[in-house]
Formats: structure tokens, sequence, C-alpha cells
């Protein structure tokens, strides 16, 4: 009888063997600073000496709180290297909500930037740190290294790195070893961490590489620069953005914060030809963009691709960017659990506007009621994925997990179609569903046609209580420079839009909507108003 070896798979290979037959080709550029994919790695691997010699082993869970800044993926795959699990944090949260993240994620170090005055995230997280007895070790990230800690009993990423050889025998995990953790936005409740193995991340890395690789620059000597304005601990950014390009060999761009005019200036001076964003992003680079003047040649002229998730491109902002810039913008979707992505447009097949692309190679996804079961080709049900992509599972919530992942099939919450060629649309998510007076109405069909309003420059749709229907319908729009319409004239366009059951009754004009950190209108802050 053979004995065969367990299979191994780790994620530092991403970087590990550009330094090896690339050294010296550009893995990461910030503003005038320019990291060869030789000195990512060798900074990792001080990283990971650092950490072991601080008591980390494989397994144990470390935080990471910070900006798009090169420090990012030199502690992401320093953690990785050295066996433990990177837990990725959201950079806006507060002392309460870091806390409740270190304790659930029982993290045992946590590396925090410092943030600036405005945000003083080493401070929020010592503050965080003071109250979770099982992290040990908090770790600042200094924009200078040789700066000492602004934080009393904190060490300096700088101090943790001093000395330490830059080079490293990385931990070999198995292919379903935990990598990283990323906790969902909680909006049904608690945030929860979805645990991503090595196999998740990798197949889902190498494919998302794959789909872009036609339009991309090929071969050994082959330079591709891709723009990150997206923030690095969202999936999207994290594993489509950061993993699947440097796997790639691509120069990754960092910008901390999305600013129109700043990006268009990065776009020209890197000659960027590739970018993702939201919706809401490509809405604020075409406005700048028309209200500035700015020369799009330059940009035109190296920009090869564009993608976008998050949530569905409105048609109308998807054909002004293609037109003013040239290029096409794919748009794919997925989750945290699902690595993150799940489907997106191929290259050799045309988009359909207002859908999200098809399955990745590996994926299944299907349209399914409330018993799992197919619903007909073209009518709406929950959206159900299984594949390579999908998580383990949620970190310590065994009832949670089996619920997501019951019948084979990872439940997403959302709900979309299929057309016949396998395209998804994503109509809504189930919570955002509005149920008036008995008919389901789905938000995601009025902003869609509301956007084509010729004052309409933005729009969120949403339920509000309602003592005789349960809930109403509530508008809550941008409008375009210049423009005037008024409450009742807009009401008055939608009722001759809609059924009778659909149009909202309430519009409320705003100067701009409320956005997470990755561009997401924040429904709940617009209910809550």
């Amino acid at each position: 009888m053979i004995a065969h070896a367990a299979t191994t798979l780790s994620m530092v290979s991403i970087i590990e063997d550009h330094a090896r037959k690339r050294s010296d080709r550009t893995a990461v550029i910030y503003n005038d600073r320019r990291f060869s994919y030789g000195q990512l790695n060798a900074m990792a691997n001080m990283i990971a000496n650092g950490l072991v010699n601080l008591g980390i082993k494989p397994g144990d869970h470390v935080a990471l709180s910070c900006p798009n800044l090169p420090y990012f993926p030199m502690a992401y795959y320093g953690i990785i290297k050295a066996g433990a699990v990177v837990v990725t944090l959201n950079v806006l949260l507060k002392p309460r909500e870091i806390a409740y993240h270190l304790q659930d994620s029982e993290a045992k170090a946590f590396l925090c930037f410092e943030g600036t005055a405005e945000l003083p995230m080493g401070q929020m997280g010592k503050t965080a740190f003071d109250t979770a007895p099982q992290c040990e070790h908090l770790i600042v990230i200094t924009a200078n290294p040789a700066s000492p800690t602004p934080i009393e009993g904190a060490r300096t990423l700088g101090q943790l790195m001093h000395n330490q050889p830059p080079t490293f025998a990385a931990h070999a995990p198995q292919a379903d070893d935990t990598a990283v953790i990323l906790y969902t936005s909680g909006t049904t409740g608690q945030p929860k961490g979805a645990e991503l193995s090595h196999m998740n991340l990798l197949m889902n890395a190498m494919v998302v590489r794959d789909l872009v690789a036609t339009v991309m620059e090929t071969g050994a000597d082959a330079e591709n620069v891709v723009l990150i304005t997206l923030p690095l601990f969202h999936a999207t950014a994290q594993q489509a953005q950061m993993n699947a390009n440097l796997l790639a060999g691509a120069t990754l761009t960092l910008m901390p914060r999305f600013e129109a005019g700043a990006v268009l200036e990065v776009m020209k001076r890197d000659k960027v030809n590739f970018w993702t964003g939201v919706p809401t992003m490509f809405h604020a680079l075409l406005h700048y963009a028309a209200a500035n003047d700015i020369d799009i040649a330059p940009i035109a002229a190296s920009l090869r691709l564009a993608s976008s998730g998050g949530a569905p491109m409105p048609v109308d902002v998807m054909k002004q960017f293609e037109g003013m810039f040239g290029v096409r913008i794919m748009e794919g979707y997925g989750l945290s659990e699902t690595a993150p992505v799940a489907s997106f447009n191929h290259v050799d097949k045309p988009s359909k506007p207002g859908t999200v692309g098809q399955a990745l190679w590996g994926v299944d996804i299907i349209c399914a009621d409330d018993n799992d079961r197919p619903v007909p080709m073209g009518e709406r049900g929950e959206v159900l994925i299984r594949g390579h992509n999908v998580m383990k599972g949620y970190y310590k919530r065994p009832e949670a997990t089996a619920e997501a992942m019951r019948n084979g099939w990872f439940h997403t919450g959302d709900i979309g179609i299929l057309d016949e060629e396998g395209y998804l649309s994503i109509v809504d998510r189930k919570k955002d569903m509005i149920l008036r007076g008995g008919y389901s109405v789905y938000p995601r069909e009025l902003e869609e046609v509301m956007m084509t309003h010729p004052s309409v420059s933005l729009v969120a749709v949403v339920g509000i209580p309602d003592e005789k229907l349960g809930e109403e319908i509530k508008a809550f729009v941008v409008r375009k420079a210049g423009m005037e319409t008024t409450e009742k004239e807009l009401v008055a366009w939608c009722k001759e839009e809609f059924a009778a059951y659909k149009y909202p009754r309430h519009v409320e004009f705003r100067d701009h909507l409320p956005t997470s950190a990755t561009g997401k209108v924040l429904k709940r802050e617009l209910r809550q108003s």
C-alpha cells in the first residue's frame, strides 16, 4: 500500500515565486515609493520571523488593521508565512467594534496602523486591545518604521522587524487549513468571521487572474499596473485585486482613500491598465472629469479594463463610463464567504448590462425557492452557490454555518435571476425586499428605472414603516447639478413608470447618500433617518 503525503498549498507562493524568478520587478507603488517583489518578500520574511519570536504558532490568529499602504501586503503575507491566520479588520471600526472582533476571532496579536489625527487608529486599537485579554501583543504600524511607538505598552512594526533575517522557511499548511478570516458586514446581526482556506483563496485568485489575462500584457517581461482604491481589508480588494494580480506578477499602485481627482491623476501618472471600483466610484469619476474638463486621453491610452462589484452597476453609468474612457466594464458578484468572486463577465463573451456575468470555472450557481429547489429560468429566487470558493464555515458558529450551508449549497441571502445563458442578475437582498400591503417590491428594480430620469444622479430605495400597509416605499435621491425637480414631479413620473403598488410615495432629496468604506450605499442609515 502506497502512503500519500498530505497536500500542501500556501498563499505565500503568490509572492515567493516572483521573488525567486523576477526579484527586481516592481510589486507595489505608493506615491513615489516602489517596492520590488524581492523587497516585499524579504520584509514579509522579517515580519514572520518577528512574530515567531513573539511566540506566534501555526494556527494562531493575528488581526491586521491597515489602510492601503505597502505595510498591508508585507504584514499580510508575513502573518501567513508564520503559519498564522490573518484576520483583516475594517479600518473605520470604533474601539467597541475592534474589541468584539479581537475577542470573537481569538486573535493572539494585533497589528494596527497608527492612523491620523482625524482617525487615530492606534489609540482606538489600544483601547480595544486592553479589553481583549487573550490578545497578547499590540504592534503599531508607524508611517516611519524608525519612529518610536506612539502607544504606551506597544511595540512598533519596525521594532518587530529589527535585526530579523530577510529569509524565512515558511510554514507548509494543508490545502484546507484556514488562511484568512473575513468578517461579514453584520447587516443581519453581529459580524461573523468567514474562514477561507488556502485552497479557497488560491483557486479563486487563479481563476480571476486567468479571466482578465486575455486583455492584459503577457509574457515574462509584461508590465501590468493595477490601481487599488477599494480598501484592502475588504474581500474584493484583498483577493480579486491584491492576491490575483500579485499572482499574475503585476504591479499594484495603492491609494488609501478614494478621491476622484487624485484617482485620475494616479491613473495618468502610473499608466494604470486595470482598475476595480463600485458603482458610486464610477459615478464620481464621470462627474469629476466632466465638471473639471479633465483630459481623459492619456488615461484611456493605458487603461485596458475596468471592473465593478459590490452592487449592480446602473446601466446609464456603465454606458457613460465606457463612452468617456473607451474601456469595457466587467461586472462580477460575490461575497466574503465565496472568497469572494462567484460570477464574472468573460472577456470572450458579450456583457449583458444589468447582469453580473456567469459563474466562474468550478463554481455552480442556482436561483432557488424556499425549499432549495431551482426556480424556472427567468424567475426570482435566492442565489445559492457551491464550488472551490465557498468558505469552510463561520468561525465558532456551527449553527450559523449549518444554516448557511444547508443541502450542500451556500445560501447568499441575495435574490437573483438566471437567464438561458447562465447570466446572473442580482435583484435584491431578501432583507431589502419591501412588503407593501402584501405585495413584494424589489428596490433594485425601482432604482434602475429611476436612474434614467434626466434629473436623477443617484438613488436608493428603502421601505419605511406604515401603519396601514406594513411598509411604504421611499426614495432618497441626489439630483444632477442644476436640476430642480420636485418631490411631487418625481413621484408623478414614477407613477407612470411602475405598477400602482410599486412606485415610491415619498421622495427625499439629499446632497449625497451615506456610503460604507467600500462605497456601498448604507440603506440601514437611510431607514433610520
